[in-house]
């Protein structure tokens, strides 16, 4: 029996986000048997009854309704944070009725004569006396009483105020009230106003602090110009007098910047370390890309292997979201056989996001208004699109690339020429992490990646690839 997950009141994928933990929009989100490690469960269905090995949450961050594996009825749920999070599904199947429970009685009399058919457990208060019974399953056994001593008498009447009985008004004078006249003694009442507060002309008048001495002056003195060293009337100190930089010294240590008409500072007062008017990855249609192709070199044509799984880091260091993988192509006239299938895996190898099966690709180049060398030689970025838009926050990923359906020389690609078995592009320190590998008989984009696993090569060259947002 399959049961049903999701959509819950609790079902959301949160992050921390400046402090506070923020939903997280349509993020992937993988299910496990244990809560590190495990196996991950592969055989679900979505709401159509379509199998499917993971799921994305909705533009609310929540998890959308699935139905899990045959007989699973809980398992843990990872949406590439540092822990996973237990995800019972609904409802674990109706059970077998069970025997009918003890019930409370009331009723004003002994329970014999109240209660007819009761069931071993039942118990009955007598409203009356306050006695507790309960039924031992061939009688009623008395147990306590429950009803307490009686208590003092409720709030009546005043007895008696100033020789009156009954409600009566009582007067200032009856309650030792002081006249009105006499509100401010030290020993008064201070009387309340119409609002509720006491009246200002009762209030304390606040203490004066006097200066204790300036210029041999005691109290509240007025001090000239020359009692604080100010100059004359007519004279105008300059910016040196007073200590401040110089206009053309404001980059000392000492120097104060000084803010725009819109109360930042300008580019030019910004640290000579912050990059700018560059080529960014941005600034071509981008969201990041794997190496600025403007550097790369190709002397001699390289074309893509088929069933070869190219593998390429790309560092997120803002929230992007994204939803095209994109291969720089040499020359590809867009073979109408040819099938290619691309992915994005995070650096712990969990699988963002993929091409649900491998698709066929147009001719590079096409792009209206490109140089007439392009078009006609097909060359330009070919993009593949995902299912849809995923955001990825600040981390290390891999983009990964493959030409499930085709012949060795149909896609030539734009590459990084490497001629040792392994690239410079893998070069690091501390945390592994390879920018540039590969698997090869690969038919898809595989569940996960590990760079340490049996049959990782990196001899090869390194193609350019890119991510978009369309």
């Amino acid at each position: 029996m399959r049961y049903s997950f999701g959509q819950g009141v609790s079902d959301f994928v949160v992050r921390p986000s400046d402090g506070l933990w923020m939903v997280a929009a349509d993020t992937p989100i993988t299910f496990w048997d244990a809560p590190v490690d495990g196996t991950q469960h592969t055989d679900l269905l979505d709401t159509s009854g379509l199998p499917v090995t993971y799921v994305i949450s909705d533009s609310y961050g929540q998890v959308p309704r699935f139905t899990g594996p045959d007989g699973v009825f809980g398992m843990w749920a990872d949406a590439g944070g540092p822990s996973r999070a237990w995800l019972y599904a609904h409802t674990s199947g109706k059970g077998e009725p069970g025997q009918d429970g003890s019930h409370w009685y009331f009723g004003d009399g002994e329970p014999e004569t109240t209660v007819a058919d009761p069931l071993e457990g039942d118990l009955y208060v007598d409203t009356e006396s306050g006695d507790l019974y309960s039924y031992t399953g061939t009688d009623w056994a008395l147990q306590t009483n429950i009803k307490g001593p009686e208590g003092p008498a409720g709030a009546g009447e005043v007895a008696s105020v100033n020789g009156q009985t009954g409600a009566v008004m009582l007067s200032a004078s009856d309650v030792g009230a002081i006249p009105t006249t006499a509100r401010s003694a030290p020993s008064g009442v201070a009387a309340l106003d119409a609002t509720g507060k006491v009246p200002a002309e009762q209030l304390p008048a606040p203490a004066a602090a006097p200066v204790q001495s300036v210029n041999g002056h005691t109290g509240i003195v007025t001090l000239s110009a020359a009692d604080v060293g100010a100059a004359a009337t007519g004279h105008t100190h300059t910016a040196a007098a007073v200590g401040a930089l110089a206009t053309t010294a404001r980059g000392a240590a000492n120097g104060v910047a000084s803010l725009d008409a819109t109360t930042r500072l300008p580019a030019a007062q910004l640290p000579a370390t912050t990059p700018r008017n560059m080529w960014t990855p941005q600034s071509l249609g981008f969201q990041a890309w794997t190496c600025d192709p403007y550097t790369v070199t190709n002397p001699v044509a390289k074309y893509l292997t088929p069933q070869r799984l190219y593998v390429c880091g790309i560092n997120i260091t803002d929230d992007t979201p994204v939803n095209r993988i994109l291969m720089f192509a040499r020359g590809y006239g867009g073979v109408s056989s040819n099938r290619y299938a691309a992915g994005i895996y995070r650096e712990n190898g969990t699988k963002v996001t993929s091409t649900a099966s491998p698709v066929a690709l147009a001719a590079a180049g096409q792009t209206t208004g490109s140089p007439p060398q392009m078009i006609n030689s097909h060359i330009g970025a070919t993009p593949i699109a995902m299912p849809s838009t995923v955001t990825l926050t600040p981390g290390r990923y891999w983009v990964t690339w493959v030409l499930t359906t085709g012949a060795a020389s149909d896609y030539a690609y734009y590459h990084v020429q490497n001629e040792a078995p392994v690239s410079p592009a893998n070069f690091f320190f501390g945390t592994p992490f390879a920018r540039a590998w590969y698997l090869a008989g690969q038919s898809n984009t595989p569940s996960t990646l590990n760079q340490a696993a049996a049959g990782v090569l990196t001899d090869h060259d390194i193609p350019i690839m890119a991510l978009a947002m369309v």
